[in-house]
């Protein structure tokens, strides 16, 4: 069973109508002992990085994620769901996140005005090395993007995608052992969306 986190900060019903386009079985869920016992977990988001948190914690989903990262379950962090995977973020004054991979979350400051903030719509996505999850995926296909922070790794090896918006090139892809995370919204991403959330289904990590 495929368990999407329900932490009331989630694209929840695209993310499962897509794995549903899949034929794939999926459980929304805010219980930590489903998340536990799920073969693969996506943990989407929409929302601000603090009210995310806040509900991480009062649902007492922060150790459940952390248990299945740490086990090798196959994940996949979606959005704010990827920005909140790292150890903090600029947002609501700055807030610590799970730190599950380390880095933080930055905010858009472009210097030019045609460039807005959030970014809202679709760019292309790089490729800094071939993997599994971009099987079948020609490099520097279009994604659907909507965020005005991106994710800064502190360790450029965790980058498996790049997209360059308003003046910077950013991760907007990462990838460590059995962790993926991708800045923009595969569900939301027509074609080549479905086939990036239909390599996850197949992947085995190495760890």
């Amino acid at each position: 069973m495929l368990a999407i986190v329900d932490y009331k900060a989630g694209n929840l019903t695209s993310v499962q109508l897509a794995f549903g386009a899949l034929g794939c079985d999926t459980t929304v869920t805010s219980d930590p002992a489903e998340i536990r016992a799920a073969e693969r977990v996506v943990f989407p988001g929409v929302g601000a990085a603090g009210s995310a948190m806040s509900h991480l914690d009062a649902l007492g989903l922060a150790p459940a994620l952390r248990d299945v990262t740490a086990r090798g379950t196959p994940f996949l962090g979606i959005c704010l769901g990827t920005q909140i995977l790292f150890d903090a973020s600029e947002e609501d004054g700055g807030t610590v996140t799970l730190g599950l991979l380390p880095g933080r979350a930055v905010r858009f400051r472009p210097s030019d005005r045609r460039d807005k903030v959030p970014q809202i719509g679709w760019n292309q996505v790089k490729a800094s090395r071939p993997h599994p999850l971009l099987a079948g995926i020609a490099d520097e296909s279009e994604f659907y993007f909507v965020h005005s922070y991106y994710p800064a790794p502190a360790d450029p090896c965790l980058t498996l995608g790049t997209t360059c918006y308003a003046g910077v090139t950013f991760s907007s892809m990462v990838v460590r052992g059995n962790v993926a995370a991708t800045q923009f919204h595969p569900e939301k991403s027509g074609r080549i969306g479905l086939r990036l959330l239909d390599n996850f289904l197949r992947w085995t990590p190495d760890t």
